[in-house]
């Protein structure tokens, strides 16, 4: 027998009832005790005119009301997650220039080539629509993209982004941040400029990358001009930081340690960390508690970063490529994961689901058997570090963004693709059906 949700009532009022939500991620009292294993309440949800009016307990004693309503049978709600690690700029480009061999040197190349051939205005914007296209059918509320800065792309892909975040506003938030090698701001002091500049006026935030496959001579120095510039515009940063398995790259120490040495007011995130996790114990530790110190956030990229590091041919990979989820969070570290690329030279697969990434980073990461609610890494954590605290949440009075599964447990729930979810904006059902990908062959090619 096939089992599958009906739609949602008409109109805007109705009651989602024998549901059950992450205790965590939602403010309401008198909900009852959560399940021990998953942390789950069970509860029955009102929206009215596209907000939350009322989450209460579920007892199947209580008297109910007869207003249209669907019952989920157990099912998990979840809010709408965020993303806050993407690449929408080069996203989808893998069928007109594939990684030659899964590297990050040739991932690199590979990129740089396509973007100084291919990249016009019109090729830009059609690639971050249909990856929003993807991220709102899977039920992503905000998704936070690296642009890539580099000499003319930097005039190109900021304007787009505006004009994309413009008409995407009322569906998905859209945040950006310049992606640029920090060795700009030693040696190109008129690009880095330009780069701050365009970034503090489209309302982004400042990025660099600290080991861009080699260390940076003078990184302190590098890291300085960073900072003196987001504070300057009133920036916030979130840096590349070590993506190697380098003994070499040790910058995410020095970014907290220049946090604290600059007495930076704003937010602070750094991506990948992936040689932390190679570290000699005393000296991972000593890391974490400077990072802790300096509130810098970490946001890990499990699924890239497995497929990038240590990579070689002929030979199984040694090591997972993913950064300490577990020490940096238990030190109080803001821990975060996110999708990173999709289908382009840094990694060939994905589509923004970031129930995927979560159920991968569970695996990856053994996230499970253990008492860490993790679900808030694609929810409340990176909507704090964002700055979006109405979103990631269940709460009376916030929006009916919500992510509908028939999963009754975490472990239903990361077992498949939840593939029939349910995703609402703002009390609607919206529909999930996901764009082909033959859409993009007149830009990029694809298909057998």
């Amino acid at each position: 027998m096939t089992h599958a949700f009906a739609e949602l009532p008409a109109g805007p009022a109705f009651r989602l009832i024998n549901a059950r939500i992450p205790a965590c991620l939602t403010d309401a009292q008198d909900l009852g005790p959560a399940t021990a294993a998953d942390g789950l309440a069970a509860c029955d949800i009102r929206v009215d005119g596209g907000r939350i009016a009322a989450i209460v307990r579920r007892d199947a004693a209580a008297p109910r009301d007869n207003g249209p309503s669907l019952d989920l049978d157990c099912g998990i709600v979840l809010p709408r997650l965020l993303d806050v690690h993407t690449h929408i700029d080069k996203g989808h480009i893998w069928p007109r220039r594939a990684n030659p061999d899964g590297t990050i040197a040739s991932a690199r190349v590979a990129v740089m080539a396509d973007r100084e051939a291919n990249w016009s205005a019109a090729d830009v914007r059609a690639r971050m629509d249909f990856a929003l296209r993807c991220a709102l059918a899977h039920g992503t509320g905000a998704i936070r993209t690296h642009i890539d800065s580099y000499g003319k792309q930097t005039a190109i892909s900021w304007p787009v982004l505006a004009e994309v975040r413009a008409a995407w506003k009322d569906r998905i938030v859209v945040q950006a941040v310049s992606n640029y090698p920090l060795t700009f701001a030693l040696d190109d002091e008129p690009q880095f400029r330009h780069v701050v500049e365009t970034t503090a006026r489209h309302g982004g935030i400042l990025g660099g990358n600290t080991f861009p496959g080699e260390p940076i001579r003078e990184l302190d120095k590098a890291l300085d001009r960073a900072f003196a510039a987001a504070a300057e515009h009133g920036l916030d940063l979130d840096f590349h930081v070590d993506e190697s398995a380098s003994e070499e790259a040790r910058s995410l120490g020095r970014i907290a340690a220049a946090a604290l040495r600059h007495k930076f007011a704003g937010r602070v995130t750094a991506g990948h960390c992936c040689s932390l996790a190679l570290y000699g114990d005393n000296e991972r530790a000593d890391t974490i508690a400077r990072v802790a110190e300096a509130g810098v956030a970490v946001v890990s990229l499990p699924m890239v970063n497995m497929y990038l590091q240590d990579r070689q041919p002929s030979r199984t990979p040694r090591w997972r490529g993913i950064t300490p989820l577990h020490e940096l969070a238990a030190a109080g570290v803001d821990v975060m994961v996110a999708s990173d690329n999709t289908r382009d030279p840094f990694h060939a697969y994905g589509d923004l689901d970031l129930l995927e990434v979560f159920r991968e980073a569970t695996r990856i990461g053994h996230l499970d058997h253990c008492d860490r609610p993790w679900i808030a890494a694609v929810s409340t954590t990176p909507a704090h570090v964002m700055g979006l605290p109405a979103h990631g949440r269940i709460v009376v009075g916030g929006p009916a963004d919500l992510i509908v599964t028939r999963a009754r447990t975490f472990n239903e729930l990361l077992a498949r693709p939840q593939s029939d979810r349910i995703v609402m904006v703002a009390g609607r059902q919206i529909d999930t059906t996901l764009p082909d990908h033959r859409e993009l062959d007149h830009l990029v090619g694809g298909g057998p």
